[in-house]
């Protein structure tokens, strides 16, 4: 059975500095705001000298290989500002992940612990160990 996973942009980051191996029977589905925060956070460590500009663009090659389909239709929108109302959140970027995580996919693969926990009540949690499993 194919898996399709929801990921957040710090899983997508984690997966990058380790360069992990995705089964190939797994299907990755994302906002389209992840290209952005992934972006955005690799500028933000090199500017500060947390992490050289070589490693940051060893990263974001393999994020461009990486087979995530981006997402953000109509839909995606009006369920991520249903979610973040009901979490009384002061934004939708999280919830965008929540949403496209209940329209497309079986589980949401997120490093952050308050976001995880926030999005248990909406959709299923993944661990880096689900993803990397492969299905036989």
């Amino acid at each position: 059975m194919k898996m399709r996973f929801a990921i957040a942009a710090d899983a997508a980051l984690l997966l990058a500095r380790n360069e992990a191996q995705v089964p190939e029977d797994h299907a990755m589905v994302a906002p389209t705001l992840l290209r952005s925060q992934v972006l955005s956070h690799l500028y933000s460590e090199v500017r500060s000298g947390r992490l050289e500009k070589r490693a940051a663009d060893i990263q974001l090659d393999y994020l461009r290989k990486l087979r995530i389909r981006l997402l953000g239709d109509r839909v995606l929108q009006r369920h991520a500002w249903s979610i973040a109302s009901k979490l009384d959140w002061p934004d939708t970027y999280w919830a965008e992940y929540i949403a496209v995580t209940q329209l497309q996919a079986d589980a949401l693969f997120v490093l952050d612990p308050g976001v995880a926990a926030a999005a248990r009540s909406f959709v299923r949690i993944a661990s880096l160990e689900d993803l990397l499993a492969g299905n036989s």
